[in-house]
């Protein structure tokens, strides 16, 4: 009798102890009927035995909340897909949870676990998070869907939490799960599955240490708020080989909002980002704006935007505090980005300046290098009055767009070799900044009567090795009467009509050489 591998392995996988095959546990391959029951009874009989892998064979299966435990794999096998329920019901009782940066008691995300180790979501399966009904529920959508029991139940079990400095923020998108977020956990795996349509931010680790998300696909297009991968206050994340198309964010870093954040103080930190290609998404990836905690000490490489909104996106506002810290981007290419290329923005929020305090955000030591992008504007930075954006670079960037980069309100600015080719407008244009450095900056396409570079109120600023090329009118412009300690030196104006203009504004310490 000969018996074939395949036989061999379903043998194996039924019957050896580490693995729990959710049919013997009396979950049905053809959704007809929900499984939630025999998967739990078989996270169970695992568990009892100090671990082991969940394991559904090809088929459909229908199923509520899976919640793990410490030593639990759940594999989901080429063929097999989880098709989870859009009965609201189905995901009480609510279980502690996060809530866009605010912490909570709230609906079951569909995969949960709370302080376990050595969990992972593996295969190459499908989950299904038929996240239509949740999407409804947005406002501006379906309002006449019922919310009372559930508002109900989330008032009485909430009424003590800390509130972000707007709590009516809140009610967007009010109460819906995450699709997986694991909280408080170490150790935590999440490969080869396809995800879709979720109800909400797609992958949610919350407060995790060592955190690895690799060769995922996640798609959930035209939807509110279905952020891709979102690790919040977690330490040690790894992200690579994933591809992502959303309704909002591709991949984002937060760590708490505003009071909630400050208090709960857990930075987003050490986590890399590489080997990833996104397409539909408000942003490629995106730190922010519920950045309260900290974040620090992130790299972002080797990754393509492809039509979304924006690439990089730094985001906060008064009333968030926090700090943005130790960023490195690194070989990216852009193509069809909406709106910008690279955001650096302080005023996400509408505000009016205010004392520096713990409610100050700060953004400082970014660094960018090795991108091109084809892109509707370039650069947008934009500090706060009271406190700057600090100690960025650019190094070997060449962006194609239909206009350039505009900093405001920032301090210790450098672009080395960084090539901006606008269909209008400057290349570059500051208003507010000190300590900037020009160094081998160009155009392609300089515009007659309008600077390369335009400074407004910009102090001690050194424009170096540059070489503009033939029909450049004007390479700077200089503006305002806080301009001031400018040096324009050793470069090649052989094909300027003129280096540098000035307003009569301008009169303190201007050198050109």
């Amino acid at each position: 009798m000969v018996i074939t591998t395949i036989t061999v392995l379903s043998s194996y996988l039924t019957n050896a102890q580490q693995y729990f095959n959710v049919l013997t546990y009396g979950a049905k391959n053809d959704s007809s009927k929900i499984a939630t029951k025999a998967i739990a009874a078989a996270i169970a009989a695992a568990s009892k035995k100090g671990g082991g892998t969940i394991y559904f064979p090809a088929g459909k299966y229908l199923t509520g909340p899976i919640h793990l435990k410490s030593n639990i794999t759940i594999l989901i096998d080429a063929g097999a897909e989880l098709h989870f329920s859009d009965n609201f019901d189905d995901y009480l009782p609510m279980v502690e949870s996060r809530y866009e940066g605010v912490d909570v008691k709230s609906f079951s995300p569909l995969f949960y676990a709370y302080k376990a180790t050595n969990i992972s979501i593996i295969g190459r399966g499908l989950i299904n998070g038929h996240g239509k009904k949740w999407w409804d529920f947005v406002e501006g959508y379906k309002k006449e869907q019922p919310r009372s029991k559930w508002q109900y139940i989330f008032d009485t079990l909430n009424k003590n939490i800390i509130l972000p400095d707007d709590p009516a923020q809140m009610k967007r998108g009010f109460l819906r799960p995450p699709f997986i977020q694991p909280m408080y956990c170490k150790n935590v795996l999440i490969q080869g599955i396809t995800i879709i349509n979720s109800p909400f931010w797609t992958v949610n680790p919350e407060f995790c240490e060592n955190v690895t998300v690799t060769g995922v696909t996640i798609n959930n297009p035209h939807s509110p708020n279905t952020d891709g991968i979102n690790p919040e206050s977690c330490k040690y994340v790894h992200i690579s080989n994933c591809h992502i198309s959303v309704g909002d964010d591709c991949i984002t870093i937060k760590s708490g909002k505003d009071v909630p954040g400050r208090t709960k103080a857990a930075p987003a930190e050490n986590y890399t980002i590489t080997n990833c290609t996104m397409l539909s998404g408000h942003g490629g990836v995106v730190i922010g704006s519920e950045m309260s905690g900290g974040v620090k000490k992130i790299t972002i490489s080797n990754c393509v935007f492809d039509g979304t909104d924006r690439g990089i996106r730094i985001k906060t506002a008064r009333g968030r505090g926090g700090v943005v810290e130790e960023i490195r981007v690194d070989n990216i290419i852009m193509k069809n980005i909406k709106e910008q290329a690279i955001v650096l923005d302080m005023q996400y929020a509408r505000t009016q300046p205010e004392p520096v305090s713990e409610r100050t955000p700060q953004f400082k030591n970014i660094h960018f290098s090795n991108i091109t992008a084809q892109t509707n504007q370039a650069i947008f930075i934009n500090g706060l009055a009271e406190m700057s954006v600090e100690d960025i670079t650019f190094n070997d960037i060449q962006f194609d767009a239909e206009s350039g980069a505009t900093i405001k309100e920032a301090r210790n600015i450098e672009f080395h070799n960084v090539r901006i080719t606008t269909k209008k407008g400057s290349s570059i244009v500051a208003e507010n900044v000190k300590q900037l450095e020009i160094d081998g900056v160009k155009t392609l396409r300089p515009f007659a009567g309008t600077p390369v570079i335009s400074l407004n109120n910009t102090q001690d600023v050194f424009v170096h090795d540059c070489s503009p090329v033939s029909g450049t009118d004007v390479f700077v412009e200089l503006k305002g009467k806080d301009t001031k300690d400018v040096t324009i030196k050793g470069n090649n104006f052989k094909y300027v009509k003129s280096a540098m203009t000035k307003e009569d504004a301008v009169k303190e310490n201007v050198v050109v050489d």
